[in-house]
């Protein structure tokens, strides 16, 4: 029996550090079914659509293997799906483009594992582990760092000496496959070509910036790990070196490790507050000086980006917070009104796609972030291609 034909489904796969999301796409690149595998190793369960079961989740293998058997039951089997796709969220140096799995990409994507330790292990899992059920399974895999190797030499060095430069320590970027997407969908949203000087906010639990110019990103905030840049939901963004060197110094490797990534950024701020949507409805001083710190470091970096791409013709929103949190998306786009933006205030108010105002002179869009979505129409282009 061969393969199942152009209409059979591709399940995309994004693995995340405690967490698998999951989605089902048809030929036309429509989604048929989403739903999640979350609090891996924990109080896990697994939602798909509005439904949610709890299930003993011990780890990614053992939450691949309940979505497995949940579509399954759908009449969904390993053997009907035209292929997989999966987030990787590393590459490195070399995989800077959507390929086909192989040995060898499977190889590089294990090698980049000391460059994001909490995702490629997770990610090289769910391929493994479909490798190993449907062994003839087209599998493939989108780079959540490769849409940044157009940055230039002098926004992705580090000023280090050359040695350790090249053990892989330099700015690599995050968010790709959200901003690829955003690329992608922009134009269809707007009825007008991709604007030449892109400005784009990625804003979630995990938020970046991006300069696209010309289609094509040269310069973001986030650099060796998704660590950098913004004030995040538990990350601290930036921080001087040394600060960071003296938290070692006085709390240990791991410990660090663990204030920077899980206990900084809006929860740190805020004392105990990581989403923004609660975040906004709390009247306390900390939360609304959380808030105003997101706000502020997105308007920092902003200036940085604009002056990147020497100038601006749009901006774009995109992830939960810059799809939902409209007084975040207003805080800063009064910020950015030196630039000649300005907004509509019913527009905003509405959360509607198009947000500036006739006035205005850079345009200001809302896109939905699609990633999913992006990983699958990656795997299609190259089925196709083949």
């Amino acid at each position: 029996m061969g393969r199942p034909g152009k209409d059979a489904p591709i399940l995309v796969l994004n693995a995340g550090s405690s967490s698998i999301k999951f989605a089902m796409f048809d030929g036309s690149l429509k989604e048929t079914l989403s739903g999640i595998a979350a609090g891996i190793g924990g109080q896990s369960f697994l939602q798909v659509g509005k439904d949610s079961e709890d299930l003993p989740l011990i780890d990614h293998k053992a939450a691949l293997s309940a979505i497995l058997k949940m579509l399954a039951d759908k009449s969904l089997t390993p053997n009907k799906l035209r292929a997989a796709a999966h987030r990787v969220v590393h590459g490195g140096r070399k995989l800077n483009q959507p390929m086909r799995l192989s040995a060898d990409v499977r190889a590089e994507i294990e090698s980049c594992t000391p460059l994001a330790p909490l995702h490629n292990p997770h990610n090289l899992a769910a391929i493994d582990t479909l490798a190993e059920v449907v062994p003839d399974l087209p599998q493939f895999a989108s780079f959540d760092t490769s849409f940044h190797a157009t940055n230039p030499d002098v926004a992705t060095r580090y000023a280090i000496p050359r040695m350790m430069e090249t053990k892989g320590i330099r700015r690599y970027g995050f968010h790709g496959l959200s901003y690829a997407s955003l690329v992608q969908r922009l134009p269809e949203i707007s009825g007008d070509k991709l604007p030449s000087r892109l400005l784009a906010f990625h804003l979630g639990n995990g938020a970046s910036l991006c300069a696209i110019l010309n289609g094509q990103s040269i310069a973001t905030t986030m650099g060796y790990s998704p660590l950098d840049g913004l004030t995040m939901g538990t990350r601290s963004g930036g921080i001087d070196a040394n600060a960071v060197l003296r938290l070692v110094e006085e709390n240990g490797l791991d410990r660090t490790k663990a204030i920077l990534n899980h206990e900084s950024g809006l929860l740190g701020l805020s004392g105990g507050k990581s989403d923004m949507r609660k975040l906004m409805v709390d009247p306390s001083a900390d939360s609304a000086f959380a808030i105003e710190h997101f706000c502020y470091w997105s308007l920092r970096h902003a200036g940085s980006l604009i002056a990147a791409m020497e100038g601006i013709d749009a901006i774009a929103f995109t992830g939960g917070i810059g799809e939902n949190a409209k007084g975040v998306r207003a805080r800063i786009l009064r910020g950015l009104e030196w630039t000649g933006a300005v907004m509509d205030p019913d527009a905003n108010h509405r959360s509607k796609p198009r947000q500036h105002a006739d006035s205005s002179k850079v345009a200001i869009w809302v896109v939905p972030a699609e990633e999913e979505r992006m990983i699958a129409h990656d795997a299609l282009r190259l089925m196709e291609a083949a």
